[in-house]
């Protein structure tokens, strides 16, 4: 966050907090990601969200979304480096004296990606997800009568928005546990899941791509993390067969994007289902997170 401070520090950015100044952070994201300087990205969007959450305000669709895109380059590249350094140190001998600077190498980017996901965590923790507001929802659809209008009835602006941060919650839970060998990594993943999943089916179509994502997202946390095949084949499943019956529901704007998470979902079924399939065909990553 220093960066982004530092420059708003000494140019005409610094008036206090109001629309004004949040557009501006919002332009500079967004020119740090048309330069490819995610890091920087990063820097933006952090100070947006410590703004806004001091200034009691919700991130806006876009806003949210700009959060995603800057902390998932930036942990894309580590976890790509860091299964090479892995695959790399599996090949080397034992003995060889390569295999322990590689593994010297490994640590470093597994150093790199802990912190990235500790601070994602953190941010989303300390300033988005709101866990009593989330109860609120739960309680107000149980007590709902209507309940074929279900997710019309609910605060479905907020309750949107508390999906997307706890899927996210999960996604860097899960890449730590991909890293990390630590049981409460595994835990916290499946944790967030769980919830964000659970309220997904109250808020959201099942044609809606957050929920279309999260179920990617959680399935593959099934199979590769939790090493639970029925499971992630039986959500994948579900996830699909909801949204095919219900592709009458599906939006216009949506289409493209549920569709593709759709063919995702019908993809990594067949290729857990097969019988000559290949151990590390999926750990590249090829179908994952297409949700976010």
């Amino acid at each position: 966050m220093a960066w982004c401070e530092s420059l708003f520090n000494i140019t005409d950015f610094n008036e206090a907090w109001g629309d004004e100044k949040r557009k501006d952070i919002v332009f500079l994201a967004r020119t740090a990601e048309a330069a490819e300087r995610y890091d920087d990205m990063v820097s933006c969007m952090t100070l947006l969200v410590s703004e806004c959450a001091t200034a009691k305000q919700d991130l806006s669709v876009d806003e949210r979304n700009l959060l995603s895109v800057a902390y998932k380059n930036v942990i894309g590249s580590r976890r790509a480096s860091w299964r090479t350094l892995n695959a790399e140190g599996q090949d080397e001998k034992s003995e060889d004296v390569n295999a322990g600077s590689i593994k010297i190498y490994q640590k470093q980017v597994e150093l790199e990606l802990k912190d990235i996901c500790n601070a994602v965590l953190s941010l989303l923790k300390d300033n988005l997800i709101d866990n009593e507001k989330i109860q609120a929802v739960h309680d107000q659809a149980a007590n709902l009568v209507d309940k074929d209008n279900l997710v019309d009835n609910l605060q479905a602006d907020f309750a949107e928005a508390q999906v997307f941060y706890l899927k996210m919650a999960g996604d860097y839970c899960r890449y730590l546990a991909e890293a990390v060998q630590d049981p409460e990594h595994e835990q916290d993943s499946a944790k967030y899941y769980k919830q964000a999943f659970e309220l997904s089916q109250v808020v959201l179509e099942p044609t809606h791509p957050i929920r279309l994502g999260l179920a990617l997202n959680y399935s593959v946390c099934f199979y590769e993390i939790l090493k639970d095949k029925k499971k992630a084949c039986q959500l994948a499943k579900d996830a699909f067969d909801e949204a095919i019956s219900r592709l009458d529901k599906l939006e216009e704007s949506d289409y493209k994007d549920s569709t593709l998470i759709m063919q995702l979902l019908r993809d990594n079924l067949t290729l857990w289902t097969s019988t000559d399939e290949p151990d590390n065909e999926f750990a590249d990553g090829q179908n994952e997170d297409a949700g976010d």
